[in-house]
């Protein structure tokens, strides 16, 4: 049987010891959705949003969310980043009034643990940023799915999503 790593020899949680692991480059890309109506759909894309810039903030929010991932996530180390980048897309089809923005956040550092769960929570801190900046227009959104899509660096090598 397999050691449980995150488990000390009295079974409770602890934090893993990365510290004889090596330095290495580490990407993760994880990407959201939240799918919003028409009437959000229009105040995101001219601006008139009562609260702001609806992407401006939730990029922030997801920049803020990467660099805080150890805060709010019990097991994961506190990482130095060295780059966050969150992009938005939109993918519309006003037949079925399906409005979807598209969400992916890339983070980076050189460290020896990787920065998955920061992408994901980036991800999913824009994802959030957006309902609440739009709810007053609808409560109606749905958020998802959430993944990772990519990640390299460290011993377990690259991982690519094949959907």
């Amino acid at each position: 049987m397999s050691e449980l790593t995150h488990f000390n020899e009295q079974g409770r949680a602890k934090m893993v010891d990365v510290s004889e692991k090596e330095t290495t480059l580490r990407t993760a890309i994880a990407t959201s959705s939240i799918m919003v109506n028409a009437s959000i759909h229009e105040q995101i894309t001219h601006g008139t949003n009562k609260k702001g810039d609806v992407f401006a903030v939730a990029q922030v929010a997801a920049i803020m969310a990467a660099k805080n991932t150890s805060n709010i996530i019990p097991m994961c180390h506190p990482l130095p980043l060295t780059g966050v980048d969150v992009r938005f897309d939109w993918d519309i089809d006003k037949e079925s009034s399906h409005y979807n923005v598209l969400i992916q956040a890339e983070v980076k550092t050189k460290g020896v643990t990787g920065v998955e769960m920061e992408a994901l929570t980036a991800a999913s801190a824009a994802a959030l940023t957006i309902y609440d900046m739009c709810k007053a227009a609808g409560k109606d959104m749905v958020i998802g799915p959430t993944m990772l899509q990519h990640k390299s660096g460290g011993k377990n090598g690259d991982y690519q999503r094949t959907e």
